[in-house]
């Protein structure tokens, strides 16, 4: 079957296409009587309105982008959710791409964006990232950029984070007053500037309480389950083991407890743990995970809503950096001194 046109709607009513075309833009110079007609035909005939013409004529295609590393992390999961209800809410559609952690993906990405005439983009940069000038394309289009959790500093960019360096700080520092003294740390790739930003924490926690730095009980990695494995059992292979492990991602810190359990080691007397991000599953593992919250949740409210600010008034839009406390949440893995310091995880 051939698809309806305006034509068809016009010929049907006896007007004119430009009459049908204003009425179903809701035209003020067209009657309410015309626009009705024009409507229950274009029901009866099925007819879908080319978005891509309109988009022309309005110079809006109430589109917007969005580019994570992957959709299978529940802290992405949450952020892109938190992103649909606030667009949604302001008759946006959303258009989701994940990058797979390649930076030629997340060029591909913003290249199917661009095609599409988004009205915006709100990404995650992949862990492979180095060269941004994909991401500058859209500016220098003046298509309005948020950035969330893994970011840049980028012109004409909003960015909406942590802060994982108090984070990695606070957790270090909550593995001392356990009284743990040899503490590893899982670091992510260091040209990421979140994963930086966590060693950071970490060393300058080690630093503020006389600890020694020791590079024999740091373990570079993608922070995966299997690297936390790799780690873990490194660090089990050392004269001297640690008696605590900080992870830049829960997952890593599962990989970790995973060996630990194989190897007879109770946690956390013999070695505690830490992971960062909060997933679903570090509530669920035995002895629940003590990790920092990424507050998922508002940071995708807030990228959602920076960008409507943008959209809405672009010659007045200054781009925002918003940078969000990080929060400890206590539980099992980590606590030797005191359980009746057990944060909840409500």
């Amino acid at each position: 079957m051939s698809k309806t046109t305006i034509y068809d709607i016009a010929s049907e009513l006896n007007i004119t296409p430009s009459t049908v075309s204003r009425a179903l833009s809701n035209h003020p110079r067209i009657s309410a009587r015309t626009k009705k007609a024009v409507q229950e035909v274009a029901t009866r005939l099925n007819y879908r309105q080319n978005s891509i013409a309109a988009a022309l004529r309005s110079g809006k295609t109430n589109m917007l982008g969005i580019v994570v590393p992957t959709t299978d992390r529940s802290f992405f999961s949450s952020v892109i959710r938190s992103i649909e209800q606030v667009a949604t809410a302001s008759e946006y559609n959303v258009m989701i791409t994940q990058s797979n952690d390649q930076e030629k993906m997340e060029r591909s990405n913003i290249e199917a964006l661009l095609k599409a005439q988004v009205d915006g983009v709100i990404a995650s940069i992949s862990r492979e990232t180095s060269d941004y000038s994909h991401f500058r394309k859209l500016t220098d289009n003046g298509i309005p950029l948020v950035l969330f959790d893994r970011v840049a500093d980028l012109n004409h960019t909003s960015i909406v984070r942590i802060d994982d360096y108090r984070g990695a700080y606070e957790a270090t520092a909550h593995l001392i007053a356990q009284g743990c003294s040899r503490i590893a740390h899982f670091a992510g790739q260091q040209n990421l500037d979140i994963y930086q930003q966590r060693f950071r924490g970490y060393k300058d926690a080690l630093q503020d309480h006389r600890i020694a730095f020791d590079e024999a009980l740091v373990h570079y990695s993608n922070v995966k389950i299997e690297d936390g494995r790799a780690g873990m059992n490194t660090l089990l292979g050392l004269k001297s083991p640690p008696d605590a492990v900080f992870a830049a991602s829960d997952y890593a810190a599962i990989g970790a407890m995973q060996v630990l359990k194989q190897k007879g080691k109770r946690i956390p007397e013999d070695v505690a743990l830490i992971g960062f991000m909060n997933e679903t599953f570090t509530s669920f593992v035995d002895p629940g995970l003590t990790t920092v919250d990424q507050l998922s949740k508002k940071m995708g409210e807030i990228a959602a809503s920076t960008f409507l600010e943008q959209v809405e008034c672009p010659d007045e839009f200054v781009p925002k950096k918003i940078i969000l406390s990080p929060k400890l949440i206590v539980r099992g893995s980590s606590l030797k001194a005191d359980s009746s310091s057990m944060e909840s995880n409500s």
